[in-house]
């Protein structure tokens, strides 16, 4: 259960040629793939990326009618090593992942895919990741492009430019033999214009084809000493035969007047900030044109030593505008007018900042930096591109508490880590590896747990140097998620465990779906899923493995329950270890599921039961242990207007789902007495009626003598 529906929108992937297809960037990339004849599509999800692998596997109805492939890859490893269908079949293959982080993953096979080379185009589609709103570390994928000699296509954030690049880069592909990185980053990902549609095509040969006539071709496979071949193959034959490519299609654009003294190189993802800064500057006007000579560069990797030293020649200053560092194309750009000997003043990081996501008041100032110093009559007279006078903003930050990310009102997770705070309380404290996921937010307060997290699935690989010789010592706890452990850490984080006979404690959070990426079905699943098979146990994966002790939890709102399993397995005399399966359905993705069907449950005049949880004011002793041990958002606090009373009591809003979570935890995971759970009854019956009124009243007349014996203060 993907975290939004695409089947409306696919519908547009049939528009034919001349048609005006209107849409999203990510639902543009899958048209552009279909016209230019793919004949197999993989990928992982994560953002910017995720809504793209939604659209494919909504579309896969389509993608079959015209003899594509469709698969939901394991890893990103498992989409790279995908595109070997490309190697010697002239086959058009593309996959899709987030980067940085997905590229880390499958940078085993992205070099050797761009070893041996290919002979149909190969397409990697990466959601560049980077920037204020991003979840991963900051690095940039263009090191991968460099290091693996792979060409990376970097278009203008808008549809046409987008959809051209999808088919320059699997023509660019095969002209060069090499696979091709089209980077978007959210910019791109999710700018919304139009295109003029073509018709989609069948490829020139499927995988079913190729299945039936088998081809191999010796010096495409990666092994001595055709290895050593590919590395003169790429520098004398691809690289130029790429650059040739890159200037007789024009993928790199210019714009403005090339008489201009100064000029700008700037990469494609950052060409609508750039064009909005000058506009700000007065210096271009609202539809982009300008005076100010740009060189676009919708392919980033290779640069064209003539094409750079063409546009840089007869001006005194270039403004290279490159976001993120290290400023590769900074660095290339300068190593080739020294080269030429050019005197040209070369600008870059210190007007822009050296990292750091470029947003519209980043470019404003940097490019209003350049042109005040290097070409300032440029400017106009009239001071712009300033703000309105910004209006004064309080500051807050004694008045409000801090709101640290955080899990989802009613998260099955949450009850998972109150009772790690419990077991710790008792048994002190512990190291505690953590990993990529939802759990990840653990780290944050009210629980402040874990100490490091060192990628996708290898939350216990992470805690396998903690070995405590004292058999009857502390132990180490270690999380992973039920789509970090089948991505990655069956075998890097359980396997290893096994093989190297650890002590330490491993708890798989099992939410049913790979919920922090966009609630995508994985293969532990409950949901049927009509063109995946789910419902693999992970409990049954890890015997396999090799576990001996394991326990499956599968409620884990039981917070006792979970305690006791926890502290069970920190004490356990039993070699090996210690796996605990904490199994409960992701609340989104629940109420994304049930919220419907209630809703037309109750339309339909049938009847319909929704739980919801409340504090009694006057049992709730204010101490607030439901939040300290919970930190639910639906959970704050109340003054209840009584002057005997200093401290405020808890209090439920609206948002609650009637998990219980609160009520469990509070006074050491016994419910709290003053949390009581009702139930709202839609097209109640005629006896539920009747009694509901008879309670009413006798509810009313015990508040009316219970108010007329109240001292009242004047």
């Amino acid at each position: 259960m993907a975290e939004r529906s695409f089947a409306k929108e696919v519908q547009k992937l049939k528009m034919g040629e001349g048609e005006t297809f209107t849409g999203e960037g990510i639902l543009a990339i899958t048209k552009a793939l279909l016209e230019n004849g793919v004949g197999y599509v993989g990928g992982y999800q994560g953002s910017p990326i995720s809504h793209l692998m939604d659209v494919l596997s909504d579309a896969q109805e389509i993608l079959g009618e015209l003899g594509v492939h469709f698969e939901a890859s394991a890893s990103e490893a498992t989409a790279t090593a995908m595109l070997a269908a490309s190697v010697h079949y002239p086959i058009r293959g593309a996959v899709t992942y987030k980067s940085v982080v997905g590229t880390n993953v499958a940078s085993d096979a992205l070099s050797n895919l761009a070893s041996g080379g290919v002979t149909g185009g190969a397409l990697i589609i990466v959601g560049e990741d980077y920037g204020e709103g991003s979840s991963i570390m900051q690095e940039r994928t263009y090191a991968f492009a460099m290091k693996s000699q792979v060409w990376m296509l970097d278009p203008r954030p808008n549809l046409p430019a987008i959809v051209k690049a999808v088919g320059d880069g699997f023509e660019l592909s095969e002209a060069t033999n090499t696979p091709i990185m089209l980077q978007v980053g959210i910019r791109s990902c999710h700018v919304h214009g139009h295109f003029t549609a073509a018709d989609n095509k069948r490829p020139t040969q499927t995988v079913s084809e190729a299945l039936e006539n088998p081809r191999r071709k010796l010096d495409r496979i990666v092994l001595p000493p055709a290895t050593y071949l590919h590395e003169a193959e790429k520098l004398t034959k691809r690289k130029p035969a790429a650059e040739q490519f890159i200037l007789e299609r024009g993928i790199n654009e210019r714009f403005g007047a090339p008489a201009s003294r100064v000029g700008l190189i700037i990469q494609g993802g950052t060409y609508n900030t750039v064009i909005r800064a000058l506009n700000r500057l007065g210096l271009a006007d609202l539809y982009g044109d300008t005076d100010v000579d740009i060189l676009c560069l919708n392919c980033v990797y290779p640069l064209v030593d003539s094409q750079i030293v063409d546009f840089c020649d007869g001006k005194d200053a270039v403004l290279i505008v490159e976001e993120g560092h290290p400023n590769y194309i900074e660095q290339q750009i300068a190593h080739m007018l020294y080269q030429k000997g050019k005197s040209v003043k070369l600008e870059g990081k210190g007007k822009l900042p050296m990292g750091g996501e470029y947003t519209g008041q980043v470019m404003v100032d940097g490019l209003g930096a350049f042109f005040s110093e290097h070409a300032p009559g440029l400017l106009p007279v009239a001071k712009v591109a300033t703000n309105e006078e910004p209006i004064a903003i309080p500051d807050l930050s004694g008045t409000l508490p801090a709101r640290p990310p955080g899990f989802c009102t009613g998260c099955p997770e949450r009850p998972i880590f109150a009772a790690t705070k419990l077991v710790e309380e008792e048994l002190g404290e512990h190291h505690i590896s953590s990993d990529i996921g939802c759990h990840l937010f653990s780290i944050m307060p009210p629980f402040d747990l874990g100490a490091t997290t060192m990628g996708y699935g290898l939350g216990p690989a992470s805690a396998a140097a903690f070995h405590n010789e004292d058999k009857k010592g502390r132990r180490a706890i270690s999380f992973v998620g039920d789509g970090g452990f089948w991505h990655n850490g069956l075998t890097s984080s359980v396997g290893n465990a096994v093989f190297n006979k650890s002590d330490n404690v491993i708890v798989i959070v099992d939410n049913f779906y790979s919920a922090a990426t966009g609630g995508q079905d994985i293969l532990s699943s409950r949901a049927d899923n009509k063109t995946k098979q789910t419902q693999n146990s992970i409990v049954d994966a890890c015997k396999g493995m090799g576990v001996k002790w394991i326990r499956q939890i599968d409620h884990t709102y039981d917070v006792t329950k979970v305690r006791d399993t926890l502290k069970e397995a920190l004490s356990t005399e039993e070699e090996g270890p210690k796996v605990i399966v904490a199994s409960s359905e992701c609340m989104l993705n629940k109420q994304r599921r049930v919220k419907p069907q209630l809703a037309k449950a109750a339309k339909e005049g049938k009847r319909v039961i929704r739980p919801r949880f409340g504090v009694d004011e006057d049992i709730c002793t204010g101490d607030h242990a439901c939040m300290r041990l919970s930190g639910c958002p639906s959970l704050s606090v109340k003054d209840t207007g009584d002057p005997l009373r200093d401290d405020p009591v808890a209090a439920i809003d609206q948002t609650c789902v009637g998990c219980g979570n609160c009520g469990e935890v509070a006074d050491a995971a016994v419910l709290c007495p003053s949390f009581y759970q009702a139930e709202i009854v839609s097209n109640p019956t005629d006896g539920e009626k009747r009694r509901a009124t008879r309670a009413h009243k006798v509810i009313s007349w015990l508040q009316t003598r219970r108010d007329a014996k109240r001292v009242a203060f004047a």
